[in-house]
């Protein structure tokens, strides 16, 4: 739209008196309270116009998440609230019609470098310890930020366990074009951009390297490769707290780091190491997620808690930090995986499908609060 239809349709509308602004502010506060903000939408500064357009009341609400699939939701909650507002207050007799507007505009990290600044925030998905799910998680939750209307990159940073080429059906053989002989295009898959050292290498390729080796190679993964405009870059991190984590940490600044670990004690004793590390490094933990938290049996249903129970609440109790959610470990979501088809993709309405849309949306809030304003690090080794 030009500037000039921008300034003829901001024409028609006319401030409402304040006694009528304060009523559809009330009538907005009570109506819808939001789940992932866990407040209405007044008291999170989301509703951005009230205003009369012609014989229209119309109100506009920008969030600062994606809510791509939760947008008609807010929209007649608030719409059905206000059409009886018309209907029982004779101050408001003067409209006729009720439009509102959902929309979303996703802040960027303030510390954000500026050799990386078309990317608003990078997210590092991480683990303690290897066969928690980590992988799994990172795939579902970048394409769960997808759907919901937001630009999503995928940094597969385990250099020497690359999965994510397997889990987005990238056929063998695909590599990244190259610009200006230094410069690498992610690969696309699912509308996410895609760079993996498992698209660089065949699947038989060992990577043998030592650790100098191995932060080089990451730090040129990360500046020498041509993200577009994206509102969040997932970092699937590889398991551990060694060379690669602080290389990265080193090189971009992290808005946040999701730990991924499983209920059973010796998973949550490496979880710990890793948000031990994050905050060396004044990177904020955004919140625990807690896989395999019970096994659903695929002939009968019934779930049970063979790596125990409540492990992520007590870690995330501990680190006064949010557990974002619980998985259960399903045969579908590895059969999915492994076929290249994450489940948000290939089953969106189950319910594992919705978990991983909430803990997305629940990370994304939590990157959004302006509290979480992280600089590069120094990292300096000292003998304790």
């Amino acid at each position: 739209m030009s500037f000039w239809k921008k300034m003829f349709n901001r024409s028609k509308e006319e401030n409402l008196p304040d006694e009528l602004h304060l009523t559809v502010k009330s009538v907005i506060a009570n109506q819808y309270v939001d789940p992932y903000l866990s407040i209405d939408l007044i008291s999170a500064n989301a509703v951005k116009n009230i205003s009369r357009e012609n014989s229209a009341l119309k109100v506009t609400v920008v969030l600062n998440y994606p809510a791509k699939l939760n947008q008609h939701k807010i929209q007649n909650a608030l719409t059905s609230g206000l059409k009886t507002l018309l209907t029982t207050d004779e101050r408001f007799q003067q409209f006729n019609d009720v439009q509102v507007h959902v929309g979303w505009q996703i802040p960027a990290h303030q510390g954000q470098r500026q050799e990386v600044s078309r990317i608003k925030n990078i997210i590092a998905v991480s683990s303690g310890k290897g066969g928690v799910g980590k992988s799994t998680t990172s795939v579902n939750l970048a394409l769960a930020l997808q759907i919901q209307g937001a630009k999503v990159g995928l940094l597969d940073a385990d250099l020497f366990g690359p999965s994510q080429p397997l889990l987005l059906g990238i056929p063998e053989g695909v590599t990244p074009q190259t610009r200006d002989m230094r410069y690498y295009a992610p690969i696309t898959a699912h509308g996410l951009e895609l760079m993996s050292m498992g698209v660089m290498v065949t699947e038989k390729t060992p990577l043998m390297w030592r650790g100098p080796v191995a932060s080089e190679t990451i730090k040129q993964l990360i500046n020498q490769t041509l993200w577009g405009d994206l509102d969040y870059l997932l970092i699937d991190m590889p398991p551990g707290t060694g060379d690669i984590q602080i290389s990265v940490a080193q090189t971009l600044a992290i808005a946040g780091a999701v730990i991924v670990t499983t209920p059973q004690d010796m998973a949550l004793l490496d979880a710990k190491k890793g948000i031990e590390m994050f905050e060396k490094v004044d990177i904020p933990t955004l919140g625990i997620i807690e896989n395999m938290s019970t096994h659903i049996c695929s002939k009968c249903g019934q779930a049970e808690s063979i790596f125990g129970k409540e492990g992520g609440d007590k870690l995330s109790r501990e680190y006064c930090t949010e557990l974002l959610g619980s998985l259960p470990l399903t045969m579908k979501i590895r059969q999915q995986a492994d076929a290249g088809l994450p489940i948000v993709l290939a089953d969106p309405e189950s319910k594992t499908a919705q978990i991983y849309h909430d803990i997305a949306l629940k990370m994304a809030v939590n990157v959004a609060q302006p509290g979480f304003i992280t600089p590069l690090p120094k990292i300096s080794f000292v003998n304790d």
